[in-house]
């Protein structure tokens, strides 16, 4: 699941972005409410983590504006203010939950997770052919068989399924994946697509996930799916009984 953390204490955002992520997720970190803005207009994170305390643009005030993008997508909202007046508030402009420091990071994933649960819309589930990967258990199955992937691995196929039907770029996948900058020379990108062929047995070129010559790859929409029909067998002919001959005693 794709998460933003917006946190101005840079090593409270990195203990937090290193618990999640050890969860499978993809997360990114803004440390201040213009920017926590814009991440969320560009990325609309599966869930948002929004401190209160945040320069710039403090974290009502960002609330309110997340809340105007999108109505839906869970937010969920660490305060130390301790305040009562101050929490209902931000349950009333669309927080979805609310923490306050200190809190415990178990209780955080969990609440999280029973956010994602009840967020339907979240699309925690995808389906290619017979592939599904579920985004919040982080697992995967092909033809009901499990298939064990790494975090990376995970990543790279939660983007392509995400992006269904279009060509994704190598660049587009380094910086959303490995949050590399398009510039460094890396092939690593069609090694974890070589990764994820094989665990998927899916070889090249690929019914799963195909090559777009001098592109990227690409998770054909469902009707590029569909096996082809199997041909009609032709149906045996049935022959004529033979009359048996009926012999009269004389």
């Amino acid at each position: 699941m794709r998460l933003l953390i917006a946190e101005d204490d840079k090593a409270l955002g990195l203990f937090l972005s290193r618990g999640l992520e050890a969860d499978g997720h993809h997360v990114r970190v803004a440390h201040d409410g213009a920017a926590a803005v814009e991440a969320f207009r560009q990325e609309l994170p599966d869930l948002t983590i929004l401190d209160l305390n945040m320069p710039i643009k403090d974290g009502e005030q960002v609330l309110e504006e997340l809340r105007a993008m999108d109505a839906d997508l869970p937010v969920l909202v660490l305060t130390a203010r301790q305040e009562v007046d101050t929490r209902v508030r931000c349950l009333d402009r669309g927080a979805d939950d609310l923490m306050v420091k200190p809190f415990s990071l178990h209780e955080l994933r969990a609440r999280c997770r029973a956010l994602l649960r009840r967020k339907r819309e979240a699309r925690l589930l995808l389906r290619a052919g017979d592939l599904e990967l579920d985004r919040l258990e982080h697992t995967a199955h092909r033809a009901g068989q499990s298939i064990v992937l790494t975090n990376k691995e995970f990543s790279l196929l939660e983007h392509l399924m995400l992006n269904r039907g279009r060509c994704v770029s190598r660049v587009e996948l380094l910086d959303s994946v490995w949050n590399m900058e398009p510039a460094q020379t890396t092939n690593i990108v069609d090694v974890y697509v070589n990764y994820l062929r094989r665990k998927l047995m899916d070889p090249p070129p690929g019914q799963l996930i195909r090559t777009v010559r001098g592109q990227g790859y690409r998770v054909p929409p469902e009707i590029d799916l569909a096996l082809p029909a199997l041909p009609a067998l032709p149906v045996p002919a049935i022959a004529a009984p033979v009359a048996t001959p009926v012999f009269e005693a004389h």
